[in-house]
């Protein structure tokens, strides 16, 4: 069941499968900017990670004792959600624990994405609700996809990564999927970065982020461009398939990142992990600004 939210700028779907974003075209001409998920390249469109983000080493955690198998970037993106608040601008998505996901996930919660339109900013919002008697560990994040070149015009290539602030941002390099802190560097991101394949022949560029930040996807052949902002949100990956000379390119906010090389497995100890202690609530949101 296809979902809607319009405003006067742009007019947005959804889908109860994952609570996933599946269209953000504009109004004027309706372009459509989100990535449509030609299984050829990659059959998603823009999944929210939850309980992890990225790969577990081995595909398992240790908690408590007891060890749990987890794929990549968790289960909630193959989970139906219920529709808990939909109006002409806002829809709100909830997914309960239940004994499914006890199975791999020993934690009881309740996970409510929304997404509202204002103006031409899409404002994606996370809700994590520790719902258990104990404490709770996660990591949760978005991995929104855009169609690169937007609107048809102009080819990948002409197409550029600009940041905000203009500063240089650590990049935590990948060894297989795992992150290599042994490595990681200072990248140049005080400068435009220009799209090419070999850009993402790693894999993901992974940076460790702090207060505000933007990432957009602009060229010099078209007035079209994407942005994607947040506060505070730790990490984030900028992907696109390799050697696939896919339409597209990934801006994907984390508060969470995968396993390191030498991460012991303890779900306690894992980088960027979120504690929340019983009915704590955390909430984090980033925007989508389109034009």
């Amino acid at each position: 069941m296809v979902l809607m939210i319009e405003n006067e700028c742009l007019k947005v779907s959804f889908s109860e499968l994952g609570g996933e974003l599946t269209s953000i075209q504009n109004q004027e001409d309706n372009i459509e900017y989100l990535w449509q998920g030609n299984p050829e390249f990659w059959g998603r469109q823009a999944p929210v990670l939850f309980p992890n983000v990225g790969r577990l080493k081995d595909d398992s955690y240790r908690y408590e004792g007891v060890t749990y198998y987890l794929g990549q970037h968790g289960f909630a993106r193959d989970q139906r959600f219920a529709v808990k608040e939909h109006t002409a601008t806002r829809i709100a998505f909830s997914l309960l624990s239940n004994e499914e996901s006890r199975k791999v996930y020993p934690f009881e919660f309740e996970l409510i994405l929304s997404y509202e339109l204002v103006g031409n900013q899409l404002i994606c919002s996370y809700h994590v609700e520790n719902t258990g008697k104990g404490p709770m560990y996660f990591s949760i994040g978005g991995h929104p996809a855009f169609n690169v070149p937007l609107g048809n015009q102009g080819n990948f290539e002409d197409y550029f990564l600009r940041f905000a602030p203009k500063k240089s941002r650590l990049v935590l390099p990948l060894k297989g999927p795992y992150i290599d802190l042994a490595n990681k560097t200072l990248g140049q991101t005080n400068t435009d970065i220009a799209l090419t394949r070999a850009l993402f022949k790693n894999d993901a560029i992974v940076y460790e982020t702090v207060g505000t930040n933007s990432y957009s996807i602009k060229s010099d052949k078209t007035p079209h461009s994407v942005t994607v902002s947040y506060d505070n949100m730790p990490y984030v990956g900028i992907w696109s398939p390799y050697p696939l000379e896919s339409p597209f390119v990934c801006i994907e906010p984390w508060c969470g990142v995968a396993d390191t090389v030498e991460a012991t497995g303890e779900l306690t100890e894992k980088l960027g992990i979120n504690h929340l202690a019983s009915q704590e609530i955390f909430k984090t949101q980033y925007t989508i600004e389109i034009n």
